[in-house]
């Protein structure tokens, strides 16, 4: 994979050192580095640059970020991935469920890092595979993986920053009142590595906004579909807080044992906006609600409850 972006140096750039111009575009320190080994790693007037040279106003500065090998130790696994958004920075997926996003000693080749690296070997791209927004093996929706460094660091960037904005849609027990706040502490659950819980004295601040969409009946039990917004990104935050709330969500395993209506969690990652990491362009990405959650709505027994 190669991604060549062009620079022309305007005044307010005049006089700059190339590496403080590249810094101020969010290059990591790591990744000047890797362009000062290669010798069209950082050009200037199609001549071959420094780092430390300084830029002249209408300079052309080019750089070339190249990838030569595929993502090491990822076997590719053949997968009909939905593509919502895709171009030479960024591929963002409507990732399925029961599809974990990095292989593992349970999980070795039917992640979403193997299907993508098919997706991108029958294209004969070389990639390393970059997650931005992970989600859990059962969550479905939209998910941005960055093509390259640059796009990478300075997505995860937004990501610490809270700038990737993320909507969520989940099917939840009882009737959800209209719209609310959940700002309780979350910490690791004694004695397990996975589940999480309120913890108001180890917990660190978590923050959940949820609006009901529609409330229905579905074999004598109450089910709401609900919209929520995080202000923070804590571990099964959405699960713990609205199993708090006494409203866990539908086949979670972990916070709602024994609810049989789904077989995973209901829960899917409908809407991203976030600033494109090259161009600065507002991505606005839908992803459509998954067939076995538009099933259990439509398995409604009378009309919505108010």
């Amino acid at each position: 994979m190669i991604r060549r972006l062009q620079y022309i140096i305007s005044q307010d750039d005049h006089g700059k050192r190339i590496n403080l111009f590249l810094k101020e575009r969010n290059y990591s320190t790591t990744l000047i580095n890797t362009l000062k080994q290669s010798e069209l790693g950082i050009q200037r007037n199609g001549v071959r640059a420094f780092t430390n040279e300084r830029l002249q106003l209408g300079d052309q500065l080019e750089i070339c970020i190249e990838e030569h090998a595929p993502a090491a130790g990822i076997t590719p696994y053949e997968y009909p991935l939905q593509v919502l958004y895709e171009d030479e920075d960024i591929l963002v997926i409507n990732k399925p469920h029961n599809m974990p996003i990095h292989p593992s000693i349970n999980h070795y080749d039917n992640t979403l890092a193997n299907a993508v690296a098919h997706y991108c070997k029958e294209k004969q791209e070389n990639y390393v595979f970059r997650c931005i927004n992970r989600l859990d093996r059962d969550t479905t929706g939209a998910t941005i993986i960055a093509k390259h460094a640059l796009s990478a660091g300075i997505l995860s960037d937004q990501v610490k920053e809270r700038k990737i904005h993320r909507t969520y849609v989940a099917l939840v027990e009882g009737n959800v009142k209209e719209q609310g706040i959940v700002d309780l502490p979350i910490g690791r659950k004694e004695g397990s590595v996975i589940e999480r819980q309120v913890d108001h004295e180890n917990g660190k601040r978590a923050v959940t906004h949820f609006k009901k969409i529609q409330t229905i009946k579905v074999n004598d039990k109450q089910v709401s579909k609900i919209q929520l917004k995080l202000e923070t990104g804590r571990t099964h935050q959405i699960r713990v807080h609205m199993s708090y709330m006494n409203h866990p969500l539908l086949g979670d395993f972990l916070y709602n044992e024994g609810c049989n209506l789904m077989n995973r969690q209901a829960l899917h990652s409908a809407k991203l906006v976030f600033e494109h990491p090259i161009t600065g362009e507002v991505i606005d990405i839908v992803a459509e609600l998954p067939e076995d959650m538009k099933q259990i709505m439509e398995l409604s027994e009378s009309e919505e409850i108010a």
